[in-house]
């Protein structure tokens, strides 16, 4: 490929009036009779070279003199090597898709189907008073109507209990369909009540425990500026064996009611609980954000229990590396190592260190990941030695864009890799389908393929705040964390794919 076709006529011109005078000082050297014509002649022709040519040479920094032609051709060079290397890039990119479609499950592309929606923002019905000041128009959008709790449209986000799942109820074509956004009952016909939540699979038993937030209480404010809660109940936990019928197994972490000096008094909070097994002790540890009303605690929790379904013991709290930690979870790798990640540095930035060997206590070593991005809500998965996570802005209880990253070590560096959302509409993806993350389940058998858990909260009443579960796929054009990829990895793209009504593939199971 000629990438500088004038610049190469040039040169060409150039070599031919070099050749074109040294042939003529040859000629004057075989015919002249004296030592006088030849250095007259030699003395002209250099005269004439000097007065028509161009300087040639360049002074360097180091005071050293280089051939403009040598710096041309270094840099012809270096741009066909950078394009060389970008097309041997481009090919193994697109061949590893092919690739990597070619060994996906079939069962994932039922999960791939896009849906569309195109709801319409309701014309505001309040009317203007003749005596109060023009101000600016601004536009309604979704979110402005989903945080309205009087809002003609609000059955879109939060439908009534007439549409609840029930997997008691629902059978024949109905069953195992997960509706995102409507009330969940368990087998008892009561709403599920796990927000904020982590799944645990127990080999021992085949079974999926599901922990969350126990928020079937009153929504309050502390103050006029606090954030919207709940008194702490505990954490409530389920078991399912096709992660769609959720049997009730109880509280499994209580509140305190009488001490307020306990960290879980019903006046803190409890966030966020995640449960792990650990293979040693042969223990089950839980960990969790535990924080004051006015979130100026930002601790993390611990408790142990023999069972899966409790009761947990509560051992304590701490700042975890002497560090605030708010949002968190904890992720079991492959080799039993646990590794504990939390928001930090006021939702800045999050950190992330590994557990001692019985998962009671952090290790000293940690690694400021996402520094100055403010990001929250980790949820971590792993997929062919690659760790992948998705995080939410830092906004409350509002809706906000869901990022995912990758890391190919899982003490980073990580590296963003853009808005994993795929359909709904603009407003869907950049709310992450107005809902915040949690975690990420894995399906054996399905290579690739995972749940996304996330929690549509209410801020008006959080104990009535709805679960969005959706199909999770690693795999596609790999996802670009750079505008220029040299020396960086490119990781398959992660999809998270929005449906109304959506379940398993059918020949699928625990």
């Amino acid at each position: 490929m000629v990438l500088f076709p004038d610049l190469e006529l040039i040169i060409a011109y150039g070599n031919h009036e070099n050749q074109h005078f040294d042939y003529v000082l040859d000629l004057v050297a075989i015919d002249s009779q004296s030592k006088i014509i030849l250095d007259i002649e030699k003395e002209e022709n250099m005269q004439v070279r000097n007065k028509y040519r161009k300087p040639t040479v360049i002074h360097c920094n180091v005071g050293s003199r280089c051939s403009i032609c040598a710096v041309v051709w270094s840099l012809v060079g270096i741009l066909l090597m950078l394009q060389l290397c970008s097309l041997v890039s481009r090919r193994n990119e697109v061949s590893g898709d092919i690739r990597l479609r070619m060994s996906r499950h079939p069962l994932v592309w039922e999960l791939e189907q896009v849906e569309e929606e195109n709801i319409q923002i309701p014309p505001h019905r309040g009317k203007r008073s003749p005596h109060a000041k023009r101000r600016p128009k601004r536009t309604t959008t979704l979110v402005d109507e989903f945080l309205d709790e009087n809002s003609q449209i609000r059955h879109v986000f939060f439908p009534d209990l007439k549409t609840a799942i029930n997997p008691i109820k629902d059978a024949g074509n109905n069953s195992n369909y997960y509706y995102p956004g409507r009330i969940w009952l368990d087998t008892d016909g009561n709403p599920i009540q796990a927000h904020g939540g982590g799944m645990l699979y127990d080999e021992r038993s085949s079974t999926y425990y599901w922990y969350g937030e126990y928020k079937d209480g009153l929504t309050y404010h502390a103050h006029k500026k606090g954030a919207a809660r709940v008194d702490i109940i505990g954490v409530g936990c389920y078991s399912s064996k096709d992660l769609w019928t959720w049997k009730n197994e109880g509280i499994v972490l209580t509140a305190e009611e009488t001490n307020e000096t306990h960290d879980l008094h019903k006046s803190n909070v409890l966030e966020r609980p995640k449960v792990i097994y650990n293979d040693y002790t042969g223990k089950y540890v839980m960990w969790m954000h535990i924080d004051d009303v006015n979130y100026t605690k930002a601790a993390v929790g611990v408790a142990v229990s023999n069972y899966p379904t409790g009761p947990f013991d509560y051992l304590g709290s701490q700042r975890p590396h002497g560090y605030e930690s708010r949002d968190m979870t904890i992720f079991k790798d492959d080799d039993g190592v646990a590794y504990l990640v939390y928001s930090s540095e006021d939702n800045s930035e999050l950190h992330i260190g590994p557990l001692a060997k019985d998962y009671l206590d952090v290790k000293t070593e940690i690694r400021r990941i996402l520094v100055g991005q403010h990001r929250e809500a980790p949820a971590l998965f792993k997929y062919r030695g690659t760790y992948y996570m998705i995080t939410s802005g830092c906004t409350g209880w509002a809706p906000n864009e869901a990022l995912a990253h990758a890391a190919d070590s899982i003490m980073g560096p990580w590296e963003t890799m853009g808005n994993p959302c795929i359909g709904g509409n603009k407003m869907f993806r950049l709310a992450t389908f107005f809902a915040q993350s949690t975690f990420v389940i894995p399906l054996p058998g399905i290579p690739g393929s995972y749940i996304f858990m996330a929690d549509r909260w209410n801020p008006a009443d959080l104990g009535d705040s709805r679960y969005v579960w959706l199909p999770l796929i690693v795999g596609g054009p790999a996802d670009r964390p750079f505008e220029f990829n040299f020396g960086f990895p490119l990781w398959p793209r992660v999809s998270i794919y929005w449906h109304r009504k959506w379940r398993l593939p059918s020949s699928w199971s625990a």
